[in-house]
């Protein structure tokens, strides 16, 4: 196996790790914070305070990634990521677990989060031919559903067997946070054996750097800024339905237990991920701009429906054949954003956008939490998501879907 080959392997490798450990403990993160005594509100902010964390570790690490190095910057996410984890198993004080996931790269969404995503994309583009970039996109986005999926799962039969046991729910789940804190140490022994073929090289960084005036970005700072106010949104929207809110509104509203939660994250993160490697296909065809469009509308009218359902079975429906189309857009989202800026420039341009969703996310875990406090406004996180999703598709096509089909699916 040759160095690019190998890099490619671990960076695949550490994927699955983190997200099969963002999957773990998604299941059980919002149930954990409420069995500490928090209100609904108060689960709600800290959720929110977990993607505010994540704005300042991800602009810190990814602006600086390129010229610091991505190697140096992965290996202190992931033992970042690890002592988080720790803290949530010695303690159920909100205090310290709200300091720990401010800091500690937690998930709450099961997804990605964090300055990893950033870096290892900006990795990868550097190993890759431009025209495998979208299609190995896809096959990165599938592990890492798939560890999710594994990790859902896991987390919530877990959860359930311990409890069956005779566990506490508060002790069940502050034990399950032990096995993030092991998925941490894996990834940052793993990010050890990656070779220097990762780095920007020395004489395109020092050329470049000359005319960098913003935040590791030079030529491309108009798109990025563009593209990250348009991402902002989405994310926005996407935060008042992240997964952990999404097992809780259906505990709540349903009484739908852990196992059967795990079951049902494992179902849809298993959809989202072959639909992410279906998208490649049709990137290829269509374009990128139109992939990310086409797929999202349809998605976001199944994520309306889903309060509008009488019984359970069939909310996790809507749910399923959401997850059936909703990360389509993905790949397609992740490629364009590496074909429009320099070699030099992805780490930054990957980080600025990440962190523009984080933005977006922030706040929304908290107004969700506010509206779920209200009978009357329980299912207005889904309705609201679901909208400004579909503004942010128009917008998106209004701003790029002409000119930004240059850079198309094998691009």
């Amino acid at each position: 196996m040759n160095d690019a080959s190998s890099n490619i392997v671990l960076l695949f490798s550490t994927r699955v790790i983190r997200l099969f450990a963002y999957g773990f403990i998604s299941v059980v993160l919002a149930l954990y914070l409420a069995a500490t005594g928090l209100s609904p509100a108060g689960v709600g902010a800290v959720l929110s305070a977990t993607l505010a964390g994540d704005i300042a570790v991800s602009l810190g690490v990814t602006v600086v990634a390129d010229r610091v190095g991505r190697k140096k910057m992965l290996v202190s996410g992931a033992i970042l990521m690890a002592l988080s984890g720790l803290v949530f198993l010695a303690t159920s004080d909100p205090l310290w677990i709200t300091l720990a996931a401010i800091i500690g790269i937690v998930s709450p969404s099961g997804g990605e989060i964090g300055p990893f995503l950033s870096i290892e994309q900006a990795a990868l583009s550097q190993l890759l031919a431009d025209h495998r970039r979208t299609r190995i996109f896809g096959w990165y986005n599938l592990a890492g559903s798939f560890a999710t999926a594994a990790g859902a799962l896991a987390g919530g039969w877990l959860a359930q067997w311990l409890q069956a046991l005779g566990w506490s729910g508060l002790d069940a789940y502050r034990h399950i946070m032990a096995g993030y804190a092991v998925c941490g140490l894996a990834m940052a022994v793993l990010f050890m054996f990656l070779n220097r073929n990762i780095e920007v090289s020395g004489t395109v960084a020092a050329e470049e750097g000359r005319s960098k005036a913003f935040m590791g970005l030079h030529r491309s700072r108009k798109v990025v800024l563009k593209l990250s106010s348009l991402f902002t949104l989405d994310a926005f929207a996407g935060g008042f339905v992240i997964q952990s809110m999404i097992a809780w509104w259906l505990h709540v509203r349903f009484g739908a237990d852990e196992g059967l939660l795990g079951s049902l994250f494992f179902g849809a993160n298993l959809l989202a991920g072959v639909s992410a490697l279906l998208a490649t296909r049709l990137a290829e065809r269509i374009g990128l701009v139109r992939t990310m469009v086409y797929t999202h509308i349809p998605s976001n009218i199944l994520l309306c429906l889903v309060p509008l359902m009488p019984h359970l079975w069939l909310a996790v429906a809507m749910l399923l054949l959401r997850a059936a189309i909703s990360q389509m857009d993905v790949p397609a989202r992740q490629s364009y954003t590496m074909a429009v800026v320099a070699p030099d420039e992805r780490s930054a341009a990957s980080g600025i956008t990440t962190v523009a969703r984080s933005v977006g996310a922030a706040a929304s875990p908290l107004l969700a939490g506010l509206f779920m406090a209200s009978p009357h406004l329980f299912a207005a996180p889904f309705f609201i998501a679901g909208g400004l999703k579909i503004v942010y598709d128009l917008l998106l096509y209004k701003a790029f879907g002409e000119q930004g089909e240059d850079s198309s699916g094998t691009g």
